[in-house]
């Protein structure tokens, strides 16, 4: 992620509370309770449920660290839907060329997600719609040679 804030929608910032409240109030919990049966079955050095338990331990810890640092330092998107300029929480609706259109929302890098429509402020085509209108064109460069995406509507 790049350094400054992280742009999270209300919808995101929330999950990702539920997340850690999860991981901290249930998933800790669990852990603890695989690594203390793992080491009551004896030899740790050939015990391989241990070896597992605490490789999920360091996972949910370290997973636990990010989002703590993620959620102190997020900026939670406030979008007005009155803007016709794209902004981070824009939702677009953009065509490529006879193509059908494709609608996306643009968040923050910690809450996209491609296939839900969510594309990053950081994405090459997040990057080219941002401050654009309804009518310009977002260009950026793909492996595949240059794309250009009309802008149909803001919302």
């Amino acid at each position: 992620m790049a350094n400054g804030p992280a742009y999270l929608t209300k919808e995101g910032f929330e999950k990702l509370e539920k997340e850690l409240e999860h991981l901290r109030n249930v998933k800790r919990q669990e852990v603890a309770v695989r690594l203390r049966e793992a080491m009551e079955d004896g030899e740790l050095i050939e015990n391989a449920e241990y070896e597992a338990a605490k490789n999920e331990q360091a996972f949910v810890e370290g997973r636990i660290l990010e989002l703590d640092r993620l959620l102190a330092t997020a900026q939670v998107i406030e979008h007005s839907s009155t803007s016709d300029v794209v902004e981070v929480g824009s939702t677009v609706v953009v065509k490529e060329g006879n193509r059908k259109p494709e609608t996306y929302t643009i968040v923050g890098a910690a809450e996209a997600n491609p296939k839900e429509g969510l594309i990053s402020n950081e994405s090459p085509l997040g990057k080219s719609l941002l401050n654009k209108r309804v009518g310009d064109i977002a260009e950026f460069k793909a492996p595949d040679g240059e794309l250009r995406f009309r802008i149909v509507e803001v919302k």
